[in-house]
């Protein structure tokens, strides 16, 4: 069993790496609008310096950065041009020579505040309904 769970993790790390290539993806005119969003969202989320989900809940904490992000990165980057995916795995892989740190994305960050606000709004409409 911890064969693969440090499988797992090293899986985990890799497709982490590739979201500075989404990232890039973005920003090329050959990738399709369909994969632009779905970068998008996913770029959004990786980058962001918030996570949706606080490491310190138990499991689910640790549930999105191991299985989650890196499918969804997995699932952009296979839907991404070949092309397109060579020219900003280059890009990136330059980057990270150059700056040695990956770029953080705040619009991410207050997408992870809306939908914790958004949670939140939900909970306290359904624990004090209208009319008491």
């Amino acid at each position: 069993m911890p064969s693969f769970v440090k499988r797992l993790g090293a899986w985990a790390h890799a497709h982490k790496q590739d979201g500075l290539v989404l990232w890039f993806a973005l920003r090329h005119p050959g990738t399709p609008w369909g994969v632009k969003l779905l970068a998008f969202v996913v770029v959004a989320y990786a980058l962001s310096p918030i996570d949706l989900v606080p490491d310190f809940i138990p499991v689910l904490g640790y549930l999105d950065d191991a299985l989650l992000l890196p499918g969804l990165i997995w699932l952009a980057l296979r839907l991404l041009p070949a092309p397109v995916r060579e020219e900003s795995r280059a890009q990136a892989e330059t980057w990270l020579a150059q700056k040695r740190v990956k770029p953080q994305m705040w619009l991410g960050a207050a997408g992870v505040l809306v939908a914790w606000l958004a949670v939140l709004g939900l909970l306290a409409w359904w624990v004090w309904p209208a009319g008491r």
